[in-house]
């Protein structure tokens, strides 16, 4: 039995579910299915960190100073989404499924083998760990946003959510989400995660931005150039990115002595895009997923355990709904500029590009 995405709506209906599924059939009979999953660039996530010896020594939190990850549209309410989008919104709809798949792949411990239940024990492992990063409140690390009216570039109005069919006139629902959380283990302790994911956001995009700490000692100069005009700011830590849609790729930003410049150096992009590594197409995320099934292989599938755990880091956020009431935020944007006070601290905010 193939089941898409969301599964249930909250934990207790998650919990309802698998119950009642696992009541008829095994758990081998069961295939949750998530398209993000079954993306090529996904999947390379965990091959980049385990058959990689110079990069898994540094995810952890001696050297990285936090991780985010982005997943923007550029779409509203089109093809009559409506009627289902106002039921759920971008909590439910991506963070709680799509979103943590991406957080689990790149914080999760080495599986023992590729075996499926290897690899999910330990996507089970650190969700268990994770939790939302709480200061003083819920409102200081969970931002609810939802997109107001504007124009496209060519002055054609782009209509409020509110606005949209099949969308109720004083809906509360969110199309817009960004949170802190923690993962309270010995690899990533105090290492804040930061996601966020919204319709009618500047641009179209999925990646994962693992950002390292400064070395301890400044001993260069940072040269930021625009054109002949140069000047001296702070330097600027290396980022890993891992680019899933689109223009797929994995990308590190180092630091490289700038010509002429004694002890200057500026930021250079080391890259691994994989339209300019192969020149085939990427098979489509359902067309790899579906395969799998036929084959009985469930590596890239969500267990019972595992769907109860990502809705278990989100549980408090829908228990607070009334606390966390969603900003407006222009067409265009991305998101509400009250998503960048989650990174109060710690001297960094999202990587808008």
């Amino acid at each position: 039995m193939v089941i898409e995405k969301p599964f249930g709506r909250d934990l207790e209906s998650a919990k309802a579910l698998n119950a009642a599924l696992l009541k008829e059939l095994h758990e081998t009979q069961i295939y949750r299915i998530d398209h993000y999953l079954g993306k090529e660039t996904v999947q390379n996530i965990l091959s980049f960190r385990f058959a990689n010896t110079i990069f898994e020594p540094v995810f952890n939190h001696r050297y990285v100073n936090h991780i985010q990850i982005t997943a923007s549209e550029t779409v509203g309410m089109e093809s009559e989404r409506g009627g289902y989008y106002d039921e759920y919104g971008a909590l439910r709809d991506m963070l709680t499924n799509h979103m943590m798949k991406l957080l689990c792949l790149v914080t999760m411990e080495p599986p023992g083998n590729l075996s499926a239940d290897a690899i999910r024990n330990e996507k089970v492992k650190v969700l268990n760990a994770t939790s939302i990063d709480v200061q003083k409140s819920i409102a200081d690390a969970v931002y609810r946003g939802q997109y107001s009216s504007g124009h496209e570039e060519d002055g054609t109005r782009i209509k409020a959510y509110r606005d949209e069919n099949r969308i109720d006139r004083n809906s509360q629902t969110d199309t817009f989400v960004a949170m802190r959380l923690k993962i309270d283990n010995w690899r990533w302790a105090g290492v804040p995660i930061f996601l966020r994911t919204g319709k009618r956001m500047a641009k179209k995009s999925t990646e994962i931005v693992v950002q390292f700490k400064v070395p301890p000692l400044q001993l260069f100069r940072q040269v930021e150039c625009e054109g002949d005009v140069c000047d001296i700011t702070r330097i600027q830590p290396n980022t890993l990115i891992f680019r899933i849609q689109p223009d797929e790729g994995i990308f590190l930003q180092i630091s490289a002595k700038r010509p002429r410049w004694q002890f200057g150096v500026e930021d250079a992009m080391m890259d691994f895009s994989y339209s300019g590594r192969w020149e085939q197409s990427l098979p489509e995320a359902y067309e790899r997923l579906l395969m799998d099934t036929l084959h009985g292989d469930s590596t890239l599938f969500t267990r019972s355990d595992e769907v109860e755990a990502e809705w278990r880091v989100v549980d408090p956020v829908l228990k607070n709904l009334s606390q966390l009431k969603p900003y407006p935020y222009p067409p265009g944007a991305w998101g509400m500029p009250e998503a960048e006070w989650l990174f109060n601290g710690i001297g960094a905010s999202w990587r808008n590009e």
